[in-house]
C-alpha cells in the first residue's frame, strides 16, 4: 500500500530542513579548508622561539592533530560537533563551548538591548516620515538616519569616546567585565558602562532599519489597495494597521532575520573600540592568535544562525501574508 503524501507545509519544512544542512555542510567544508590553509601558526611564539626544539614542536603538532591529513581533520571536527563538541581553545586549552558561555550573556544584553532600542525607534520614524513625506520634519529624519548610515561605528565610538568621556569625563570609555552587579549603586554603573556602546549600535542599526522601513512604506502608498482603503473613509491610522503594514512588514521580517544572528554573535568593532568582553571580541583575538578551534566555532554559529533564520523567515511570510502559498 503506497505512503499517504505529506501535508505541503509537512514536506516544504522537511525541504527547508535539507537545503540547510546540506548548505551548513557546505559551509563548515570552506571555513575549515580556509582557516587550514590561512596563514599563521597555532603554536604561536613556540613556533618561532630557538630554544624549543623540532621534537617538541612535533609533537605539540601531534597533540593538536595539526599533523593529520586536511579531510582527516576535517571529518574529526564534525564528528565531535555531531556529539556537541566543539573542540578546545589552541592557546588557552579551555573547551571553546566554556569560552562561548562566558562571552554569550554580555553579547546577549549589549546586542539585544542595542537592537530592541533601534526597532522602538526605527519602525515609528521610518512610517512616519513615508506617510508624511514633504513635512518638514522627513528630511530632518532622513538626513540623521543617512548621518548614522554612512558613519563608521568606530569612528562614532571614537568620537563618543573623545565628547562623554575624554572632555566631559560623564562615561567610562573601556568596559569593567569583573564588575557584579548586586546593589542599585553597581547596577547604575552597569548601566554607565553600556550606554556609549549601545548608542553607537543604536545610531547605526537604527539608521539602517529606518531608511528600510520608509522604503518599504513608500513603495506600498502608490497601490491601489491603498487609494481604495482612503476611498472608504480609513484613516491613516486604520489604513496603517489594517492594510500596508502587513505589506510593507514582508521585506522588514527579511531584514530582522539576517540581523538577528549578530545579537549572538556581537558587533566585531564596537566590541573592540569599547573592550567589551564578548563573542566579537573572543573572535577578533583568536584570529590573532590563529586560533582554529575558536574562529571556527564562532564563524559556523553565525552561519547556523543566518540559516535558520532565513528559513523561519520563510515560513513567517505564509502567516503574514496569505497570498503566499505553500
Amino acid at each position: 500500500m503506497p505512503m499517504p503524501p505529506l501535508p505541503p507545509a509537512v514536506g516544504l519544512i522537511c525541504k527547508r530542513l535539507a537545503i540547510a544542512v546540506i548548505t551548513l555542510l557546505g559551509i563548515s567544508l570552506v571555513i575549515f579548508s580556509l582557516l587550514a590553509l590561512a596563514p599563521g601558526n597555532p603554536l604561536g611564539e613556540l613556533a618561532t622561539n630557538p630554544s624549543i626544539s623540532q621534537e617538541v614542536r612535533d609533537n605539540l603538532r601531534r597533540s593538536l592533530g595539526l599533523d593529520q591529513p586536511l579531510p582527516i581533520r576535517y571529518l574529526k571536527w564534525l564528528w565531535s560537533l555531531l556529539q556537541g563538541d566543539l573542540g578546545y581553545s589552541f592557546t588557552s586549552r579551555s573547551p571553546v563551548m566554556d569560552l562561548i558561555g562566558q562571552r554569550l550573556p554580555t553579547t546577549l544584553w549589549l546586542m539585544g538591548t542595542a537592537y530592541l532600542i533601534s526597532l522602538a525607534i526605527a519602525i515609528p520614524l521610518g512610517v512616519t516620515a513615508a506617510i508624511y513625506r514633504g513635512r518638514w520634519w522627513e528630511p530632518l529624519i532622513s538626513g540623521i538616519s543617512l548621518m548614522g548610515f554612512s558613519l563608521p561605528t568606530f569612528l562614532t565610538g571614537l568620537l563618543f569616546i573623545l565628547i562623554f568621556s575624554v572632555q566631559l569625563g560623564w562615561l567610562p570609555f573601556i568596559y569593567d567585565s569583573t564588575l557584579a552587579v548586586n546593589s542599585m549603586a553597581s547596577l547604575g554603573e552597569q548601566i554607565r558602562q553600556l550606554l556609549m556602546p549601545v548608542a553607537v549600535l543604536v545610531f547605526y542599526q537604527s539608521a539602517v532599519i529606518l531608511r528600510f522601513v520608509r522604503s518599504a512604506v513608500l513603495e506600498e502608498l502608490p497601490q491601489n489597495y491603498i487609494r481604495t482603503a482612503y476611498a472608504k473613509g480609513l484613516g491613516t491610522w486604520g489604513m496603517l494597521k489594517n492594510h500596508l503594514l502587513k505589506n510593507a512588514s514582508l521585506p522588514l521580517i527579511t531584514l530582522i532575520a539576517l540581523d538577528v544572528p549578530t545579537i549572538f554573535t556581537g558587533a566585531l568593532v564596537t566590541e573592540q573600540v569599547f573592550r567589551v568582553p564578548g563573542i566579537g571580541a573572543l573572535l577578533i583575538e583568536s584570529i590573532y592568535r590563529s586560533d582554529t578551534p575558536v574562529v571556527m566555532a564562532v564563524t559556523f554559529l553565525y552561519a547556523v544562525l543566518i540559516v535558520f533564520f532565513s528559513s523561519l523567515a520563510d515560513l513567517i511570510y505564509q502567516l503574514v501574508d496569505p497570498r503566499i502559498r505553500w
